[in-house]
């Protein structure tokens, strides 16, 4: 048996969150603003390049689709090769996809590069969802997702600031602003690859800072989780046809759609107000400082009173909610208001989600397992890119596109509730 002591479990999970943490959150806060430095560029590249915000919105979410291909593919690769080679090799080609978007000629060069982009960056999110069961036993794992996951919200609070500072470099050196948002976002990906290559292990066997006790009592809490299972690739694959994976994917759609369509949109809705670009990005900084709030305090409010339904479903209704007010309330104060609330309630539902496919997958299976759960549900961020201007177009509002969003989420949220209850009655679901 392991260590029961509360000292040997604060003492081990302490160590692994401050040398882990760290550098998973910085790689994450990079891969973030370089999928999302499209929203400010697009201010100034839709002219530059002569697209229609239709045509522009398609090439941005091409994303999507190379994510999709290639990420449980990507994922499987990396529960072979371990996540030193594989994180490092995912982040240089991405720094490398990005600093080429600046360069960007056409449209048909925009929506190759951005489809790339998908293909390099495909793995990274749910990989490192995957490594942090190899390091985490269950009970901590919704807080350490949020806590990885608030580097999505300081990758949109930094993205925002010093987006609208990138816009407004145009013509320095003779490069256009839309330009620099490429080449100073997409440096620092291929920069740090080297070091994620020297100094991330890949897993608790290999890590020199962790004492031979730690690694005894990790070890063997997991194993119990577990059941005492080996890790086996044979047949991982086919996790991603467990009924409850393809079940969580489905529910998923709707988190990535509203998250990915208001966070694209929102610069636009605010420069719609009549201020600068540099402005216009430190207005932004707002909701992502709030959307880091909620992801550190929703898993710990589930960790500390018991995960359920409600803190998934919960605070996607309300975004909801506060997207429908957003178009209804007057006045661009209001209007701004409402936006800072429906972030938050979007990505505050995610970290008790991905607390849910390790409770009955492991290994190589939770790998391929989270990987299609991801790239399914990411399919929401195509689906959003697309949608979202299209109702542009089509109402001529920068607003109006909130409402489809709100419908979206509303429908996730009562879903969520519904499978969820109905797991748990089956005794086949993660609250059961």
């Amino acid at each position: 048996m392991p260590d029961p002591s509360p000292d040997m479990e604060r003492a081990t999970v302490g160590r692994v969150t401050r040398r882990l943490m760290p550098l998973f959150c910085l790689m994450y806060l990079i891969a973030y603003i370089d999928r999302q430095n499209v929203s400010y560029a697009k201010l100034e590249m839709v002219q530059a390049l002569g697209l229609s915000e239709a045509a522009y919105g398609l090439g941005a979410s091409l994303f999507f689709i190379g994510y999709f291909l290639f990420e449980a593919p990507s994922n499987l690769i990396l529960a072979r090769v371990g996540a030193r080679v594989w994180f490092a090799r995912i982040m240089f080609t991405w720094g490398l996809v990005t600093l080429a978007l600046g360069f960007t000629q056409n449209a048909a060069m925009f929506y190759v590069l951005r489809f790339l982009l998908g293909v390099t960056e495909a793995g990274f999110f749910p990989g490192v969802l995957y490594v942090l069961t190899l390091w985490y036993p269950q009970a901590h794992r919704a807080r350490m997702v949020g806590l990885f996951m608030i580097a999505s919200a300081l990758a949109n609070a930094v993205g925002a600031a010093v987006g609208g500072m990138l816009l407004d470099l145009d013509g320095l050196l003779g490069v256009a602003g839309w330009q620099w948002v490429f080449l100073a976002t997409g440096a620092p990906a291929v920069l740090l690859a080297p070091y994620v290559l020297w100094r991330l292990p890949d897993g608790p066997d290999q890590a020199r800072w962790l004492g031979r006790e730690q690694k005894a009592w990790l070890s063997e809490v997991l194993s119990i989780e577990r059941n005492g299972e080996a890790a086996d690739h044979r047949g991982a694959w086919k996790a991603m046809f467990d009924p409850r994976v393809l079940l969580l994917a489905g529910l998923y759609i709707g988190m990535p759609l509203g998250a990915y369509g208001l966070s694209y949109w929102l610069p636009t809705i605010v420069k719609s107000f009549g201020v600068s670009n540099t402005v216009n990005g430190l207005i932004n900084v707002l909701p992502w400082l709030l959307v880091g709030l909620a992801l550190w305090a929703v898993p710990r409010h589930a960790a500390r009173h018991g995960a359920s339904a409600w803190h998934i479903a919960g605070p996607i209704l309300l975004a909801a909610i506060a997207l429908t007010l957003s178009v209804i309330l007057p006045g661009p104060a209001l209007k701004f208001a409402m936006l800072c609330v429906a972030a938050p309630a979007i990505f505050a539902a995610q970290p008790v989600f991905w607390s849910l496919p390790p409770s009955f997958l492991s290994g190589p299976r939770a790998a391929a397992g989270i990987a299609a759960i991801n790239a399914i549900g990411n399919l929401g961020g195509f689906i959003a890119q697309n949608l979202v201007p299209l109702v542009r177009d089509a109402t001529g509002s920068n607003i109006a596109p909130m409402l489809a969003l709100a419908a979206i989420l509303m429908i996730t949220g009562v879903l969520i509730l519904i499978a969820m209850a109905r797991l748990s009655q089956s005794k086949l679901g993660p609250f059961g």
